[in-house]
C-alpha cells in the first residue's frame, strides 16, 4: 500500500523557515522522480517544485523565485522542501507526489500558515 506521509508545516511569521518532509513507503521510491505541490484555500492545487529520481535535476515554480529547496534522500525514502523568506501567500497544504503526480497517491498534506 503507497504512503506519502507529509510533515514539518506549522505556523510561522513573514520572512521565516520551514522545512517539509514526505516519507514515502509502498512504492519504489528511488526510481521515482518526486514533485511538491500545495493548494491554498479557494485554489487548485499547484506545483511548487520537483526533483529527479537521481536528484540531479531540479525544477521550480516561478512564484518559488529562489526562496525554496527541494532534496531527496533515497535511502531514507524521503524528499524535502527547504521553504525560506516565507510569504502570506505562501499559506497552504503542502502535499507530496511522484512527477508527474499520481491520483491515488496523494497523502494529507501538512498545512503551512505564513501570518503575523
Amino acid at each position: 500500500q503507497v504512503q506519502l506521509v507529509e510533515s514539518g508545516g506549522g505556523l510561522v511569521q513573514p520572512g521565516g523557515s520551514l522545512r517539509l518532509s514526505c516519507a514515502a513507503s509502498g512504492f519504489t521510491f528511488r526510481t521515482n522522480n518526486m514533485g511538491w505541490f500545495r493548494q491554498a484555500p479557494g485554489k487548485e492545487r499547484e506545483f511548487v517544485a520537483s526533483i529527479t529520481w537521481l536528484g540531479g535535476s531540479t525544477r521550480y515554480a516561478n512564484f518559488v523565485e529562489g526562496r525554496f529547496t527541494i532534496s531527496r534522500d533515497n535511502a531514507k525514502n524521503t524528499v524535502y522542501l527547504q521553504m525560506n523568506s516565507l510569504k502570506p501567500e505562501d499559506t497552504a497544504i503542502y502535499y507530496c507526489n511522484t512527477n508527474p503526480p499520481r491520483n491515488e497517491y496523494w497523502g494529507q498534506g501538512t498545512q503551512v500558515t505564513v501570518s503575523s
